[in-house]
C-alpha cells in the first residue's frame, strides 16, 4: 500500500513477528491429519487450519506442518488483488450504506460466525443491487461500475459458499480491496482504518476495512484474532 508511515512499518513489523509466534504455538498443539490417496490430477488442496496454504495432497503446511487435505474449488482460490487508480468524485454520493453491511460482514467472520457472515453478505448483495449510478458525474461511470461490479462478484462469492467459512474468508479479503476503491472514489464521515495481516496469503491481500482501531482479525477470527496492524486512517 502506498504513503503507510514509518510508525504503520513498524508497528507491522511488531504484528508480524507476533503473529508468526502465535501460528508457530498454535502449529505445535495441531494433529498431522490423515490424507486421501486418490485425488484428481492437477486438485490443489488446502491446509485446515491455513487455507491461504495450497499444494498438492499429503504435502505439508509451510505454517504448521500439517497435511493439506481439503480439496480448493475455482471459488476458493485467494487472488493478489492490486488497487485501482481511482479519481475522485464530487457527487453527492453515499457509499455508508455500503460500508455498513460491509462492516457487519466482517465482524461476523472475526467472530467466526459463517452463517452470520452470509446473511450478512445477502444483505450487502441486495444494498450493491439498489445502489445507482444517477448522480455519479458521466466520465466516472465506468471506474464505478468496475469498482461496483466486482464488490458484487465478490459478495455473491461470500454468499455461495455458506457453510464453508475459508472460503467466505478468501472472497472477503477481495472484497475489501473493492471497499477500499469506493472510499477512495467517495467520501464518508465515517472514521475508518485500514487494517493488514502480515500471515495471510503470504501476505500478499491480507487487508480490510475496519470502524474500530483494535485489531480483530476476520482472516483468522479466535486463532489469530488480534493479529495484525492499522496501516491508513481515512
Amino acid at each position: 500500500m502506498k504513503n503507510i508511515s514509518k510508525l504503520s512499518v513498524l508497528v507491522l513489523m511488531v504484528a508480524f513477528a507476533s503473529c508468526k509466534d502465535a501460528k508457530i504455538e498454535n502449529g505445535a498443539e495441531t494433529t498431522t491429519m490423515e490424507s486421501n490417496e486418490s485425488h484428481a490430477e492437477g486438485q490443489l488442496y488446502s491446509c485446515p487450519m491455513h487455507p491461504e496454504v495450497t499444494g498438492k495432497q499429503g504435502e505439508e503446511c509451510s505454517k504448521c506442518g500439517m497435511e493439506l487435505t481439503e480439496p480448493v474449488t475455482n471459488s476458493e482460490v485467494v487472488e493478489e488483488v492490486t488497487e485501482m487508480d481511482v479519481t475522485k468524485s464530487k457527487a453527492a454520493f453515499s457509499i455508508d450504506m455500503i460500508l455498513n453491511d460491509y462492516l457487519k460482514l466482517k465482524n461476523a467472520l472475526a467472530s467466526d460466525d459463517g452463517a452470520l457472515a452470509t446473511a450478512s453478505s445477502k444483505a450487502l448483495e441486495t444494498t450493491l443491487q439498489k445502489t445507482t449510478s444517477d448522480k455519479i458525474e458521466a466520465d466516472l461511470i465506468t471506474q464505478y461500475n468496475t469498482i461496483v461490479n466486482a464488490a458484487k462478484q465478490h459478495t455473491a462469492a461470500i454468499t455461495e459458499n455458506a457453510g464453508k467459512i475459508a472460503a467466505q474468508r478468501n472472497a472477503f479479503a477481495l472484497l475489501s480491496t473493492d471497499m477500499h476503491n469506493f472510499i477512495k472514489m467517495f467520501n464518508t464521515d465515517k472514521k475508518l482504518y485500514q487494517d493488514y495481516c502480515p500471515m495471510y496469503n503470504q501476505g500478499k491481500n491480507g487487508y480490510w476495512i475496519s470502524e474500530i482501531k483494535d485489531i480483530k482479525n476476520p482472516y483468522y477470527g479466535a486463532e489469530m484474532l488480534t493479529c495484525g496492524g492499522i496501516t491508513k486512517e481515512f
